[in-house]
């Protein structure tokens, strides 16, 4: 039986770890060849010999998203020494949940980098690519968040908030302008995922996953898996009449 993902050639950011790797590996499950990209080269290596001693194709670069130039020059080499992409995922990200009363540089510091990496990275890697996902009829799939939504019931920085609400504002603007040549742009939203990215701060702040999960009507944490159906999904052509909405993969946070 054919994989769904078969013959397509796909990139994901930040896929050194948590839900990017997730995504990698499961990607290659369904056929499709990988390039990982990361701002720490040697995860996004190791994700990619863990791909390669599974069976499947993946190469690996080191990226910083913030960097336009390095973007565009990581795109040429992946044309160049892999070939044409089709699938996109932007999931590079930071999460800083602190809010604006704080010192006056932190929270200029949080805005500014929250951004950078978050929202303008997404701009920046999609800008990239945009050409070859053109003449692919590609599929972008977006990581947002429940906080494209809402502000979730536990501090929380402004600049996420703003970031993950820009990321879901730009995959609509993007599926109207891109539908006309066939490139369908989606996003998932994550809830509360236990993720190395916030390891951290459920050690430090235990009751913070407290409170999610207690909003939560599945009663408990997502891991990176459960946002690997929703991408396969929006990747594959179970999905061909599918453009410009947001999966929500957040246990159903949302609905109470």
């Amino acid at each position: 039986m054919p994989r769904l993902l078969e013959s397509h050639i796909a990139v994901v950011t930040g896929s050194g770890s948590g839900i990017g790797r997730a995504i990698a590996l499961g990607y290659a499950r369904e056929g499709a060849r990988l390039v990982l990209l990361d701002i720490n080269e040697k995860a996004a290596a190791e994700a990619a010999r863990e791909i390669g001693d599974a069976g499947g194709k993946a190469e690996s670069f080191a990226l910083d998203v913030t960097r336009r130039e390095d973007c565009v020059a990581v795109a040429k080499q992946v044309a160049d020494k892999v070939g044409p992409v089709s699938i996109l995922v932007n999931n590079a990200g930071i999460a800083r949940r602190n809010g604006m009363t704080g010192a006056a540089e932190a929270v200029i510091k949080d805005w500014e980098d929250v951004i950078a990496i978050n929202l303008t990275g997404v701009f920046n890697v999609t800008h990239a690519f945009l050409a070859t996902l053109r003449a692919a009829r590609g599929r972008i799939v977006n990581i947002g968040s429940i906080q494209s939504f809402v502000h979730v019931r536990t501090p929380s920085s402004p600049a996420y908030t703003a970031a993950k609400h820009g990321v879901l504002g730009f995959t609509r603007a993007l599926a109207a302008e891109l539908g006309k040549d066939g490139v369908r742009v989606n996003a998932i939203g994550p809830g509360f995922i236990e993720t190395p990215l916030n390891a951290a701060a459920r050690a430090n702040n235990p009751e913070l996953a407290k409170t999610f999960v207690a909003h939560t009507p599945l009663g408990r944490a997502g891991t990176a898996e459960d946002i690997v159906g929703p991408a396969i999904f929006l990747a594959s052509d179970l999905s061909s009449f599918v453009t410009g909405s947001i999966v929500m993969a957040d246990g159903g946070y949302r609905t109470i």
